[in-house]
């Protein structure tokens, strides 16, 4: 869904960078997924096909964080006068 994003925090020579994944367009989703070292950020439409992807050594991964976009909109609140 547009609006989820992934920061991944790795460790560098010079202290930690960050990368930020994030979907592009309506439709689109974030994956994570883990396996021999290697923690793998992808980018996917809506039949699963991949459209970015990025690969990070697991052992230099500090922090993955998820930010999922929000599916249910706020509810307006009703006005004091009934509008």
């Amino acid at each position: 869904m547009r609006g989820d994003r992934v920061e991944v925090v790795v460790a560098a020579d010079d202290g930690s960078r960050t990368y930020d994944i994030t979907a592009t367009r309506a439709g689109r989703r974030v994956e994570i997924t883990t396996g021999r070292g290697v923690v793998e950020v992808t980018e996917v439409t809506r039949t699963g096909e991949p459209v970015r992807r990025a690969r990070f050594m697991a052992s230099r991964v500090l922090a993955l964080v998820e930010h999922p976009a929000s599916e249910v909109q706020e509810k307006r609140e009703p006005s004091d006068d009934g509008t």
